[in-house]
């Protein structure tokens, strides 16, 4: 007792020393029965003290994840410039730099060099979300670098989900609005080619494989692949047959395709049948692949007992032998270009719109 008396002795001392001119009042404490005979004649400044205790409290606004977002420790660094339009949020806090997609949200990309501490990300982030949500932003991107994975379980707590991971980088996305999420799913397809490559002999150019599904069965296989990113499908064709076999090649037409659907990983697969016309004829084997390859006779080939008892090989198989043989006409490539200006491949039934071509040759 006798320390809080003390305690509140100095804070009104304090109140008087600053307000010796103020209108006073005398005020009596007494300390308790026991010590009936000790008391301070004090002058207070009455309305001093009584803002001093009722003072109001000032708190940053809650933010759209539910909780006040915290500044970033002293001596962080600059996490991303910011613009001058967009420099500061809530509370004074900073927000995180963005770019506008073509479908109403934000792309974030984490570029800093220096480590990004986790309750700084958390309280850019938070800060940044409350201010797109304002704005009325949709889709919220973020793409982290390996270097800041750290920042991964952060994004995540603040309500973020995985979308895709490439080798350098893992992309979390975030739907702000109370409306049916529309951010699309990540890739759905993976797409591989095979290549029928014939010689002038009506001889095919077949691969045995070191690995995979037809290992040590010595089924005769056409050389086969997947597209890399960014590479065309008559392209990867070609690739792939210089890899595997050191044949040279140039793209003929696509003769067939077929979808199916949870293969690697899950994900659909979308296979194209590429015929392609050999410019080099002297095997050169990938020997970390290929077990051996060879021109084999069309008809072998299609009379191996594995083509002849599965429909999908047997039919690509017919459908190689009719083109061959004049009966069937695949789809030719023409070179064009999209509505912002990238280079395309157009696929067409090269036969019947043979004329659209010869048009298109003659404008240019």
């Amino acid at each position: 007792m006798m320390v809080a008396l003390l305690i509140l002795w100095l804070v009104v001392i304090h109140f008087d020393a600053v307000s010796s001119s103020s209108v006073h009042q005398n005020v009596s404490f007494s300390s308790s029965p026991l010590h009936s005979n000790l008391q301070f004649h004090l002058h207070v400044d009455t309305q001093q003290l009584q803002c001093f205790f009722t003072a109001p409290s000032i708190l940053p606004p809650r933010n759209l994840l539910g909780s006040e977002p915290q500044p970033p420790a002293p001596g962080a660094g600059v996490f991303i410039p910011t613009t001058q339009s967009q420099k500061m949020g809530e509370g004074g806090i900073e927000l995180l730099k963005a770019e506008e997609d073509k479908h109403g949200g934000v792309v974030v990309n984490v570029e800093v060099e220096d480590p990004i501490e986790p309750l700084n990300f958390s309280s850019w982030l938070q800060a940044s979300i409350s201010n797109w949500s304002q704005q009325g932003k949709k889709g919220v991107w973020i793409k982290l670098p390996i270097k800041h994975s750290n920042l991964v379980d952060t994004a995540v707590k603040a309500g973020f989900r995985y979308h895709h991971a490439e080798p350098d980088h893992l992309m979390l996305v975030y739907w702000i609005p109370h409306s049916p999420d529309t951010i699309p799913q990540n890739a759905s397809h993976r797409v591989g080619i095979g290549a029928f490559v014939i010689n002038n002999n009506r001889e095919m150019l077949v691969v045995q494989e070191t690995g995979g599904r037809f290992k040590g069965t010595g089924i005769w296989k056409m050389p086969t692949g997947t597209v890399n990113e960014g590479e065309d499908i008559c392209a990867a064709a070609i690739r792939e047959v210089k890899e595997e076999t050191g044949i040279e090649t140039e793209f003929v037409e696509i003769l067939a395709f077929r979808q199916s659907h949870k293969s690697f990983f899950q994900k659909s697969d979308m296979f194209f049948v590429s015929m392609l016309r050999p410019l080099s004829f002297d095997i050169h084997s990938q020997a970390s692949e290929i077990v051996a390859s060879k021109w084999m006779p069309i008809e072998e080939y299609a009379a191996q007992s594995f083509v002849q008892e599965h429909d999908l090989f047997r039919f690509i198989a017919e459908i190689c032998l009719s083109k061959l043989d004049g009966k069937y006409t695949g789809f030719s490539n023409l070179l064009t270009t999209t509505s912002s200006g990238k280079n395309t491949y157009l696929y067409f039934n090269g036969h019947d719109a043979s004329n659209l071509v010869d048009s298109k040759n003659q404008q240019a």
